[in-house]
């Protein structure tokens, strides 16, 4: 028994030596293998204003963790409007498409062309307006969809175009103001007043 102790010992310093080298290796192959790819999600590859969306201003970047709800691809064939300008390496997410934008229950995103490019100008997305609607010189405008916030401004195809048929903007408005925002725009032109922001 007393020669067996040190056969038996021995066996096992064998045993832990060789369980540590084990765990060297391993924990070197952990230490040295490739990381895992990050995601991918498309950023702004240059500062970008509210408008038709262009797939050529965007490039794939890797973000861990990438934001909720972040775009990843952008079909050609698809029709995308931003909702808020970007700024360069910002992430695209579907919050920032009209496509998507979630509008409280009750409102519906209304296209409005305002007769004035120069005031429609000083609009951003997010600005709250009233607009008025004239009809008749010498008669007082009439206020349709108050309070109404903007939720993009397209960028018109060209300049003469604007100029000559006004600026269109987008708003969220009711199914009924809508209806009296068409019959408007058919009827008289379209001003607006804008209200301050808080603070």
């Amino acid at each position: 028994m007393i020669r067996s102790w040190p056969a038996r010992y021995g066996r096992r310093r064998r045993l832990v030596a060789a369980a540590f080298a084990a765990l060297s290796v391993l924990a070197a192959f952990l230490a040295t293998r490739p990381a895992a790819s990050a995601p991918t999600v498309l950023v702004a590859a240059r500062d970008l204003a509210a408008g038709p969306l262009d797939p050529a201003d965007f490039h794939p970047a890797a973000l861990v963790p990438p934001p909720a709800g972040a775009v990843r691809t952008i079909s050609p064939s698809a029709s995308q409007t931003l909702t808020a300008p970007m700024r360069r390496g910002e992430p695209l997410t579907d919050a920032r498409l009209l496509s998507s934008y979630r509008l409280p229950p009750g409102l519906v995103a209304t296209p409005v062309r305002i007769s004035d490019p120069a005031a429609a100008a000083l609009l951003s997305p997010g600005s709250t307006i009233t607009l008025l609607a004239s009809s008749a010189e010498g008669v007082p405008a009439r206020q349709i969809a108050p309070d109404s916030q903007v939720l993009t401004i397209p960028r018109a195809s060209s300049p003469s175009l604007s100029s000559s048929n006004g600026s269109l903007i987008v708003l969220a408005t009711t199914i009924t103001q809508a209806a009296e925002l068409a019959t408007a725009q058919a009827h008289a032109r379209l001003s607006i007043a804008i209200k301050p922001n808080p603070g």
